[in-house]
């Protein structure tokens, strides 16, 4: 993997890349010092690839090895990611997301492009497969799969849980709780590669057999083509956010498909709150799961139904 690094930053980096499971995020700015997140804790990184708690004491990047970098992931070819760059980011082999920012290029109201890079964060996907077991079979009312909201804040693993619930329900199995469940087909509206993190199209990470993912497409656009075209029974969508998304799911779930979703917030009052604010009214969701805004990898998360709050049993494994 530090073949994907500029020559001077790949040597630094190589001793980290090895405990490549328990790192996060790698984070290069121009003059600034070479960055790690790894096991949730920020890290400078040295020239002799040591980690180091006095950031300022890490490799300092410079501007040709944002350059360099960046060549390396688009494998010399800018143009055929140009359609991602648009957006702020683009999505590499093996899953790996890389954050861009620099100047932007705007025409007729409209990103056009980006140039002058001068920052890359590149995330490290990782899955965590059965997280989502202890949780899923609790989504399930009458052996109906209930509409269902993950609402958390930002890093708290979100997308991490609604990838493995993907996995599960497309793959069908043995539930704790609820006996053999069939497979089912679910529709990925996935506008910014985060839940499939597709690379040319396939997705890289493991969302079951029965999964069609609907990939760098604006939320409310990727669900309704999902509807028309794949005949899902299962919609899954991260970070709701605009009136559009709010629309599309309630399109969804007036279709007969269940909807599986995230959005940003401490609880079920934010979600509710975004909703009636937008002019939808009450959302369709009839189960909501709340994340712990700590950040550990032991968590047990609140499932809130009909009744009220629900707690799982067990543990909750999740990055």
């Amino acid at each position: 993997m530090e073949r994907m690094f500029s020559q001077r930053l790949g040597r630094a980096l190589a001793p980290v890349l090895k405990a490549l499971p328990d790192l996060q995020e790698i984070r290069l700015r121009a003059g600034r010092p070479l960055l790690i997140r790894f096991k949730n804790r920020e890290y400078g990184v040295d020239e002799q690839g040591r980690m180091t708690k006095t950031l300022e004491a890490g490799l300092r990047v410079n501007a040709p090895d944002v350059k360099e970098t960046l060549d390396r992931l688009c494998q010399y070819s800018l143009y055929a990611y140009a359609d991602e760059m648009r957006q702020g980011f683009l999505t590499i082999k093996g899953g790996h997301r890389v954050g861009l920012c620099g100047q932007m290029v705007v025409k007729d109201g409209q990103v056009d492009g980006i140039r002058h890079i001068s920052s890359l964060n590149i995330r490290i996907a990782h899955q965590v497969p059965g997280c989502g077991a202890k949780v899923l079979p609790r989504l399930f009312c009458e052996n109906s799969l209930c509409h269902t909201l993950i609402v958390a804040p930002p890093g708290c693993g979100k997308t991490t849980l609604l990838r493995d619930i993907v996995r599960l329900l497309s793959n069908g199995g043995f539930l704790d709780g609820l006996g053999y469940v069939e497979g089912m087909t679910v529709g990925v509206a996935d506008e910014r590669s985060e839940i499939g993190a597709c690379y040319q199209g396939v997705a890289q990470n493991d969302l079951g057999i029965r999964t069609d993912v609907m990939d760098n497409c604006p939320k409310a656009m990727g669900v309704t083509r999902l509807i028309r075209t794949m005949s899902p029974q299962v919609i899954a969508v991260d970070e709701l956010g605009g009136d559009r998304d709010m629309e599309a799911v309630l399109e969804a779930a007036a279709c007969g498909c269940r909807v599986i979703a995230t959005m940003h917030g401490q609880g079920r009052e934010d979600a509710d709150r975004r909703f009636f604010a937008a002019g939808r009214g009450k959302p369709p969701f009839e189960k909501y799961v709340v994340l712990s805004d700590k950040k550990t990898f032991d968590r047990i998360p609140d499932v809130i139904g009909e009744n009220g709050m629900e707690r799982s049993s067990g543990r909750y494994m999740c990055g």
